[in-house]
């Protein structure tokens, strides 16, 4: 059994911008620099892509097969039970969820949420922006929780809205409200100060969002690979158009 299971949610059908998870910035796939990135991270003991059995979501089996990292398949929409099944197969304490439109995991910040989330014997965590006031910019954080947590949520939740966007049996974040629904225990940590930005929109929903990651990429890739959210706010302050 593993500790820390990370599940990298992705699939071509996206309603915004559809195909995303496949383009290109600086040379590599979206979802490909994600996962480069999250092989930073010291405490994940395992990562695996989810996506969906859908034909046009082939593509996303093929780029985890280059990258050598594992791709579940399940439901389309029911991304609870995509979850659920993925969790068990896989057979880890707790889960990580990352959305494939979050281009810039930060590891570092990954590592201190789950050393905060086993300490705190917390139910669910998240460094997402605007969780609790964390400060945190937005696209660089994930959610943090026990398997424990999910199982009983995929055994008693009925809404479809809720199956589809799992973060909200835990928390609202468009309303700030935590889920009166379930008594879970849930904790966040407070984004450094150096790089507290909560202004700062990275994650990709748009096609001007994701030409704001193609920049940032083509600035910093080629020559220096491991670049940080710091190194990402001194070009937002200086080239950001």
């Amino acid at each position: 059994m593993y500790d820390n299971l990370l599940i990298i949610q992705a699939r071509m059908g996206s309603t915004r911008l559809p195909g995303k998870s496949a383009m290109k910035l600086a040379g590599k796939t979206l979802i490909a620099h994600i996962i480069e990135r999250v092989k930073r991270v010291k405490f994940i003991d395992k990562i695996v892509v989810a996506t969906t059995h859908l034909e046009e979501d082939n593509i996303i089996k093929k780029i985890c097969d280059d990258e050598n990292i594992e791709c579940f398949r399940g439901s389309e929409n029911n991304l609870l039970e995509r979850y659920y099944y993925c969790a068990l197969k896989f057979k880890s304490k707790n889960i990580l969820r990352l959305p494939a439109d979050n281009p810039f995991p930060e590891p570092e910040e990954y590592d201190r949420l789950i050393t905060f989330f086993n300490n705190g014997k917390y139910d669910f965590c998240s460094n997402i922006c605007n969780f609790l006031d964390n400060g945190y910019p937005d696209g660089i954080g994930v959610e943090i929780f026990s398997f424990e947590s999910l199982e009983h949520i995929y055994f008693n939740q009925n809404h479809l809205t809720n199956k589809e966007h799992i973060g909200l049996n835990f928390y609202d974040y468009a309303k700030d409200t935590k889920n009166p629904y379930y008594k879970f225990s849930i904790g966040t940590i407070q984004c450094p100060k150096d790089f507290s930005r909560p202004d700062i929109i990275l994650d990709i929903n748009n096609l001007e969002e994701f030409k704001i990651a193609e920049d940032i990429y083509k600035y910093y890739y080629y020559t220096n690979s491991n670049f940080n959210i710091k190194d990402i706010i001194y070009w937002w302050n200086e080239y950001k158009k």
